[in-house]
C-alpha cells in the first residue's frame, strides 16, 4: 500500500469514529432506507433522547434481564406495495420479519403482537387473506399471536394496510452475540442466495421490464439458526438478517462496531442471474438489496466448516456459502476482492437506491 493510499484510508477511518449529526431540515425517504442516512437519524437525533443501557447495542433484538434469564425484545413495521407478491405477503413478511429478528439475536421466540393500521375503503377480503397469512406464518414458525391493535385511517392515508409487531423471546444463556465479538480470522457465512426479496418486489410492482419468476425469501430462521447454534457453539459470534439495506449494510455496521475490517470474496457471494440482471438494469449492487429470509453469521474459523455443512443440511439454506473474513486491517472497512483480481470498497449507502420494499 502507498503513502497517500494509507492516508486516504486513515482519513476515511477517522471520519468513520466521528458521532454522527443529524441536521436535516426535514424527513425524506432516504432516511428509511437502512443506510448513512438512516443511521444519522437513529444515532443523531434518536439515541441522544432515548439512549440506555438496553438500546445501546442497536441489535437486532435488546436483551432485558428478568431474574436469572434475559428476555429478548423487538418491533418492526411493515409497509411494503404491493400487500401480495411472489411468494409471500405483508402478513406473512411481518410474523417472519419479527420471528428472525429474535432468531438472529439468539432468542427463542414466546409470543407476538401484531397491529394493524388499515385504510379506509380497503376490501375485507383483502384484510381478512392478511390476518389468514399472519396466522398461517405464526403456526409455521411455531409461536402464539399473543396481542394486537387495529387503526383505520382516512382513504389515502396508508397504502391499504400497514403491520406493525413486536416479538418476546427467551435469550440462549450460553450465546454472546455481538460485533465487538468478532475476531481476526473469523469466517463469514451466508445462508442462500441475495437479494430474492428485493427482486420479487420490484418486478411485481412492474418496474422492470422483466418476465422473469423470481420468489421473495421470506421464511422464519430459526431452524437455521438452531443448526448454526448446534454446530459452532460458542464459535458463533455473530448473526443478524440482511434485510433493509442489504448484506453491504450489516457489513459495515459490522466492521464499524468491531473494529476490524471484513473481506468479501466477490465469487463466493451467491446472487441468482435474474437478480443480477435486475440490478444491473437499476444500476445498483445486489449486496444492498433486502433479503427476507437469509442470514449472516461470523464463526471462529475453527467451527466455519461444521457451521457451513448444518446450514446446508436445514431447508432454505442449501446454497449457504463462506463469504468472507475477519481481518485486522483495514479497520472498520469493508473490502471485496472482484474476480479479476482487484479490491474495491463496500461502503454504506448514502441515500435510497429503490422504491419501498418492506
Amino acid at each position: 500500500m502507498t503513502d497517500r493510499e494509507q492516508r486516504v484510508l486513515d482519513a476515511l477511518e477517522q471520519n468513520r469514529r466521528r458521532p454522527p449529526r443529524f441536521d436535516a431540515p426535514r424527513i425524506d425517504m432516504s432516511h428509511g432506507a437502512g443506510g448513512k442516512a438512516t443511521h444519522k437519524l437513529i444515532e443523531g437525533l434518536l439515541l441522544p433522547v432515548l439512549e440506555n443501557p438496553a438500546l445501546a447495542p442497536l441489535s437486532d433484538a435488546a436483551l432485558l434481564p428478568f431474574g436469572e434469564a434475559k428476555l429478548a425484545l423487538t418491533t418492526d413495521s411493515f409497509v411494503v406495495r404491493p400487500l401480495v407478491f411472489p411468494g409471500g405477503s405483508i402478513g406473512e413478511l411481518a410474523v417472519n420479519g419479527t420471528v428472525n429478528d429474535l432468531a438472529v439475536s439468539g432468542a427463542t421466540p414466546l409470543g407476538i403482537s401484531a397491529a394493524l393500521i388499515i385504510e379506509e375503503g380497503l376490501d375485507t377480503e383483502i384484510l381478512s387473506r392478511e390476518v389468514r397469512a399472519i396466522a398461517k406464518a405464526a403456526e409455521t414458525a411455531g409461536v402464539p399471536v399473543a396481542t394486537g391493535d387495529t387503526k383505520v385511517v382516512e382513504r389515502g392515508k396508508a397504502d391499504g394496510l400497514y403491520v406493525i409487531t413486536t416479538g418476546l423471546g427467551i435469550a440462549d444463556p450460553e450465546l454472546n452475540l455481538s460485533p465487538a465479538a468478532a475476531r481476526p480470522g473469523d469466517k463469514i457465512l451466508c445462508s442462500g442466495t441475495l437479494g430474492d426479496h428485493g427482486a420479487a418486489i420490484l418486478i411485481a410492482r412492474g418496474d422492470l421490464e422483466l418476465e422473469a419468476e423470481v420468489l421473495s425469501d421470506t421464511r422464519p430462521l430459526t431452524p437455521l439458526t438452531r443448526a448454526l447454534k448446534r454446530s459452532a457453539g460458542p464459535g458463533l459470534r455473530f448473526m443478524r438478517d440482511p434485510t433493509r439495506g442489504g448484506v453491504g449494510t450489516v457489513l459495515n455496521e459490522l466492521a464499524r462496531d468491531s473494529g476490524y475490517g471484513v473481506a468479501l470474496w466477490e465469487e463466493k457471494i451467491p446472487v441468482r442471474d435474474v437478480v443480477n440482471g435486475a440490478c444491473e438494469i437499476l444500476g445498483i449492487d445486489p449486496l444492498y438489496v433486502a433479503n427476507e429470509g437469509k442470514l449472516l453469521a461470523v464463526v471462529s474459523p475453527e467451527h466455519a466448516d461444521a457451521a457451513l455443512e448444518a446450514l446446508r443440511g436445514v431447508e432454505g439454506g442449501e446454497e449457504a456459502s463462506i463469504i468472507g473474513e475477519v481481518r485486522e486491517e483495514p479497520a472498520r472497512m469493508v473490502l471485496m476482492h472482484t474476480g479479476f483480481g482487484g479490491t474495491r470498497m463496500i461502503d454504506m449507502l448514502v441515500g435510497d437506491p429503490l422504491p419501498r420494499i418492506c
